[in-house]
């Protein structure tokens, strides 16, 4: 995993990025070891070197390193399906690339690190705000490949467009979310190929 910083997450204090970014990047090593449900802020202060009050200025919480952290990765899962996606010419082979490219990402950042999972869960479960905005700019790109198909009259147009971006959301839905993914992980290598036939049947004009 990358180790990119989004400067958009508010913190205390000073904005000083090159401490903000030094903090996250102590922060992901030592939820790499230890898991993130098991660190607390007093142990990335004494990592870092720094107080916990220093860090304070700059997080308000574990959490807030944790959503940063989260979000980074979701960026990369993002990367990953736009580039997919702008890969391909016409709107079915950018639905099929989309399946396969969501699945394909994120497994390898979910699960080639096991301890960083631990983020990726929470933040599932509690319905961070990276997590909320990651669904919303996935459910986007979505609507923009059935808008694309039904100008090329490769898609129906009679189901209204946002009733079907939400419906074939929740057939991808299993293999976005962390926690679910984790049990769809023994179908992953043909569920990408068999979902988006049958996504692309019911799309059929």
């Amino acid at each position: 995993m990358t180790k990119t910083t989004n400067h958009t997450t508010s913190g205390r204090g000073p904005a000083d990025h090159e401490v903000r970014d030094q903090i996250v990047k102590a922060a992901t090593e030592h939820f790499r070891l230890y898991g993130f449900e098991k660190t607390a802020v007093s142990d990335l202060a004494k990592a870092i070197g720094f107080s916990k009050a220093y860090i304070y200025k700059f997080f308000e919480s574990k959490q807030a390193i944790g959503e940063l952290i989260c979000a980074n990765c979701l960026r990369e899962i993002e990367a990953d399906i736009r580039a997919a996606v702008d890969g391909a010419a016409r709107p079915p082979e950018k639905l099929r690339r989309m399946f396969k490219a969501a699945v394909e990402s994120s497994l390898r950042l979910f699960f080639e690190d096991r301890k960083l999972y631990d983020i990726a869960a929470a933040a599932a479960t509690e319905r961070w705000a990276a997590v909320r905005a990651y669904e919303e700019r996935i459910e986007v790109m979505l609507q923009d490949i059935l808008r694309q198909g039904r100008e090329s009259e490769d898609f129906e147009r009679k189901t209204p467009l946002d009733e079907t971006a939400m419906a074939i959301y929740l057939v991808m839905r299993p293999y976005l979310n962390p926690l679910l993914l984790q049990h769809s992980q023994e179908h992953a290598d043909e569920a990408p190929a068999q979902l988006s036939s049958l996504v692309l049947r019911s799309l059929s004009p």
